[in-house]
């Protein structure tokens, strides 16, 4: 591949970003220097216990947040120092959000949730109506679109989450714990689902705890105390992936 192809190909760039909170009079460094480049089409699992840095890399990927230092590269796009109505014009845009806690509008139907992007994108209601029910009818909802999420159960709320992340076309889908709050057999059909996402050329990052979601995935990205610990293919990576340059250390031995 030529060098411009190759760099056509990177989605995501994120160089020494640092991420530090001023609790009082002590300092938390969330994240320490973490350096990672994702590919467009890449699926991506972010691993690692809680206060390793996965929620703060995840918010500054999203654009949700900014690093304290370092750079952050969407699309050639640097992230850092934007004003908050840019980041919200890119978030919007760009990322596709899918939330453990679904963060669904109870009082409006699976339709107008959906919506909820392209109205915020200014599109006229004839266009963002007809895209909805496309992505609602991506997921298998066409038949719920005028419930409301208490009229769903969980995996259907999940599945009206999914199409809303969609609607806009973004060159990036954020999941985070996606499966955190279904039993084993919706999350399967869930997890089904973003596996079809995926194979349709989005690029999805993951967060999560569990090992076997993480392993549907073509790379795991372990962070521990705000770095990264390892970066690494799974078994499920096409034999032409390789793995994108990280600050994580080489592997470590296994015993086994």
């Amino acid at each position: 591949m030529s060098e411009s192809a190759s760099k056509d190909a990177v989605l995501i760039e994120v160089a020494d970003i640092r991420k530090t909170y001023v609790m009082g009079t002590s300092e938390v460094h969330a994240l320490d220097g973490v350096t990672l480049t994702i590919r467009k089409g890449e699926y991506v699992a972010v691993m690692g216990p809680s206060g390793s840095g996965k929620s703060t890399l995840m918010n500054i990927v999203g654009c949700l947040d900014t690093p304290t230092s370092g750079s952050y590269r969407l699309r050639g796009i640097e992230i850092r120092d934007r004003e908050d109505d840019e980041l919200a014009r890119i978030r919007n845009q760009e990322v596709g959000f899918i939330f453990q806690t679904f963060n669904l509008l109870p009082r409006a139907d699976a339709l107008h949730n959906v919506e909820l992007p392209l109205i915020y994108a200014g599109h006229p209601r004839k266009v963002r109506r007809e895209q909805a029910r496309e992505m609602l009818a991506l997921v298998g909802l066409a038949d719920r679109m005028h419930h409301r999420p208490n009229e769903l159960s969980g995996g259907q709320r999940q599945r009206v989450a999914i199409a809303r992340a969609l609607v806009n076309g973004p060159s990036l889908v954020l999941a985070d714990e996606p499966t955190g709050n279904l039993d084993t057999k919706t999350g399967e059909e869930i997890m089904a689902l973003l596996d079809d996402i995926q194979g349709r050329g989005n690029t999805v990052i993951l967060v999560t705890h569990e090992e076997d979601i993480a392993s549907r995935s073509h790379r795991i990205i372990r962070l521990r105390d705000g770095k990264i610990e390892s970066d690494r293919a799974t078994k499920t990576a096409p034999a032409s992936a390789s793995t994108s340059t990280s600050s994580a250390p080489p592997p470590a031995p296994t015993n086994t």
